[in-house]
């Protein structure tokens, strides 16, 4: 476990988002939908090829 304290943030996401991490920590075993966040920003920061992660549109919701 880290030693770093954590930052409450607020910031705005879509419903379908907030249920994909609901049901990624469901499906993983962890606490609450804020712990399935910080795997993504971990394996981003750490792994992720940020190119590929965000030079791509992906919106699901353009048309």
């Amino acid at each position: 476990m880290s030693e770093l304290p954590k930052v409450r943030v607020t910031f705005e996401i879509y419903p379908d988002s907030l249920d994909m991490l609901a049901e990624a920590a469901k499906r993983y075993g962890m606490a609450d939908p804020s712990k399935a966040l910080r795997c993504l920003l971990d394996y981003a920061a750490t792994d992720g090829d940020w190119a590929a992660i965000f030079e791509e549109v992906r919106c699901r919701r353009c048309a």
